[in-house]
């Protein structure tokens, strides 16, 4: 089934793995109400990061995308910097405390 009302999901603090963030990345890609989702402090590592890149292309819009305290490296960091390329709704991408080096944070210059 597909929502068509909700708008903000905190799901924050839980123990969301890249199994679970692959889910809501999918479901990213079709739906078209939720503005704002918090997945801080979970257990999402670079495939996950992975997973909502490639949703971000496609979505229209979320405009809010907290992935804060994860275990993002490097390659998550440069698969977001490609995705936002594209993508023209998102405002705000918490990548806080996760693994991402000046390497990582030189792609989104």
């Amino acid at each position: 089934k597909t929502n068509s009302t909700l708008e903000s999901l905190n799901l924050g603090e839980n123990k969301i793995s890249d199994i679970g963030a692959e889910r809501f990345a999918e479901a990213l890609k079709t739906n078209n109400t939720l503005e704002s989702l918090n997945l801080a402090e979970n257990k999402i590592f670079d495939f996950g990061a992975e997973q909502f890149a490639e949703a971000l292309k496609t979505n229209s819009t979320l405009e809010s995308l907290n992935l804060g305290e994860n275990k993002i490296s490097d390659i998550g960091a440069e698969r977001f910097a490609e995705a936002l390329k594209t993508n023209s709704t998102l405002e705000s991408l918490n990548l806080g405390e996760n693994k991402i080096s000046d390497i990582g944070a030189e792609r989104f210059a």
